[in-house]
């Protein structure tokens, strides 16, 4: 019984006293990993070629997911509100073709840069060893590494029953940088005054013009245009400590 009631009090103590973490004129860093899952849809791909404009109906990509090593730093203004930076190893995003465009498999890949800013709202006291947040801000994306795969690359994916293979060549492309808004929502656990645990969820508004510009040897430059909507629901999972 005596062993009984002093592990009921170790525990009543545990959870009683604050962690006094998470407080005015804190910063703290959290690292840990990111799961990058696309809400995805495209629009058709559209050629400008011999001074006509086509539309390749039916034709479409999609974003597969993807994992990287993801850090955060967050710094509290009050005891509620705080700013926090989203860094990370950019995840190398894998794109497929889909419809008339599916038996190319993968069409390309490129790195996605996305540094974010947030602005989070803390509930409970800074003593709390739960204090569950919800944050709002944004996020500037650009791309790196853009590389295609050998069927869009020779242009063959230019074929068609009107003019054969004359609109291939050699083809680059280039995606667009954008500002994309971003919700978050999550929670902390803190274990004492300097070490946490964080789990969030992030939704991101996030939409990209890939444009591919195809050098043929008989039409000249062949350019090709499509909007892709990522829209990804990001998920991190981190430890954290308190400076």
């Amino acid at each position: 019984m005596m062993k009984l009631r002093g592990f009921a009090v170790a525990a009543a103590t545990l959870f009683s006293v604050g962690a006094h973490a998470q407080s005015a004129g804190d910063l703290v860093a959290n690292v840990g990993w990111f799961h990058v899952a696309p809400q995805d849809s495209s629009k058709p791909l559209t050629v400008n070629a011999l001074g006509s404009t086509v539309t390749a109906a039916g034709s479409g990509a999609s974003v597969e997911s993807s994992d990287t090593f993801g850090l955060t730093l967050t710094y509290f203004i009050t005891d509620h509100f705080a700013t926090e930076a989203v860094l990370g190893v950019p995840p190398k995003m894998h794109l497929d073709g889909t419809g008339t465009l599916s038996s190319l498999g993968e069409i390309g890949s490129a790195y996605e840069w996305s540094p974010t800013l947030l602005f989070k709202y803390y509930f409970n006291d800074p003593q709390s060893h739960f204090r569950p947040y919800v944050g709002a801000g944004g996020s500037y994306v650009w791309y790196s590494g853009v590389k295609l795969s050998s069927a869009m690359s020779s242009g063959s994916f230019l074929y068609s029953s009107t003019y054969g293979t004359a609109l291939e060549g050699t083809t680059t492309a280039k995606l667009s940088s954008s500002f994309a808004p971003v919700i978050n929502a999550g929670f902390a656990w803190n274990f004492d005054k300097h070490w946490s645990a964080n789990v969030s969820l992030s939704y991101m508004w996030l939409s990209t013009r890939a444009t591919l510009t195809t050098h043929s040897a008989v039409a000249g430059t062949v350019t090709s245009s499509t909007k892709l909507k990522v829209n990804p629901i990001v998920s991190f999972v981190s430890v954290g400590y308190r400076f």
